[in-house]
């Protein structure tokens, strides 16, 4: 008995996604004759829907992504399919692109790399510091272990107060006003839901300390850009280190490029080099999971949307 059959989709997807699926035991095959699916466009949640009607013996969709916000958005998830995703896969490139905004921030890097002079002394020191964290998925997880040799107070903002190793404080997200009050560092991480769209804008910035950077490694949507923006011109906090933006790309001569307390980078904490190996990784796995009948990893909640 052969392994599971997949389907790899759109035409164009490279070939190590191929590879990763004859590594984990799968058959390669047109999507007429499928039972899974690897799905690997981004914006083309209509592709994937069309797809899904013409070949109803397709019973799981793996995405390759962490973030399926569109697809959420177009109402592609149903209770149909078995659903996962890219959930997990980058985290540690991400989470160590975190850390590194963070100290980038703090340090005040940004004003010294663009100074034409010698200049005074600032920055803070991370050590000891208090960090908040939105989210309690991988790159959390990787983000605290990455901090330890700072020995900070981490406090974990997540749907459920559920326990997470190294974390001093785990609030709901009903309490998340407390987890601003205090950080040297607050850091997003979490996925883009409706509840947690605009989840930073002129009430939250307004309670973070004054020397306060927040570092955005999540999606652009989770910050109201102008009301940012008001607080990075008015010293509302002490910066904003952002890997995504709303809109993205963010717009040559956007006035957050020109900010001494704003560092931006093109959302690339996670590259495609970077990817290839990690998502290939979990591919194989959750085929060869499939074919075993096992439990498959970076499961997507149809109603939660991620």
């Amino acid at each position: 008995m052969g392994g599971p059959r997949v389907a790899v989709a759109p035409v164009g997807t490279r070939d190590y996604v191929r590879e990763a699926v004859r590594r984990g035991g799968g058959e390669l095959v047109d999507p007429v004759d499928a039972e899974a699916l690897v799905w690997t466009d981004v914006a083309d949640p209509e592709g994937l829907t069309d797809l899904l009607a013409r070949y109803p013996d397709i019973r799981w969709v793996q995405l390759p992504w962490a973030g399926v916000e569109p697809y959420a958005a177009a109402g592609v998830f149903d209770d149909d399919h078995v659903w996962t995703c890219g959930k997990g896969v980058y985290a540690e490139p991400v989470a160590e692109h975190a850390l590194a905004l963070g100290l980038a921030g703090l340090r005040e890097l940004q004003r010294y790399a663009r100074a034409e002079g010698w200049s005074g002394e600032a920055g803070i020191s991370l050590v000891r510091g208090r960090v908040t964290i939105f989210g309690g998925g991988g790159v959390t997880e990787h983000l605290v272990r990455l901090l330890r040799p700072f020995e900070c107070h981490i406090t974990v903002v997540r749907r459920h107060a559920q326990e997470i190793e190294g974390v001093d404080r785990v609030l709901d997200f009903e309490r998340r006003y407390e987890a601003l009050k205090g950080a040297d560092l607050v850091v997003l991480a979490l996925a883009l839901t409706p509840e947690t769209r605009s989840l930073v804008g002129q009430v939250e910035l307004e309670l973070m300390e004054p020397h306060a950077w927040l570092v955005n490694v999540a999606r652009g949507g989770h910050v109201v850009t102008e009301e940012l923006l008001e607080a990075l011109r008015d010293d509302t906090i002490g910066g904003a280190a952002l890997d995504v933006t709303e809109p993205e790309p963010l717009p040559d001569g956007h006035p957050l490029w020109s900010l001494p307390n704003c560092l931006i980078t093109p959302h690339i904490a996670n590259t495609e080099d970077m990817a290839q190996p990690l998502l290939a990784a979990r591919i194989e796995e959750n085929v060869r999971r499939y074919g075993e009948g096992r439990d498959l990893i970076g499961y997507v909640d149809p109603r939660l949307g991620y």
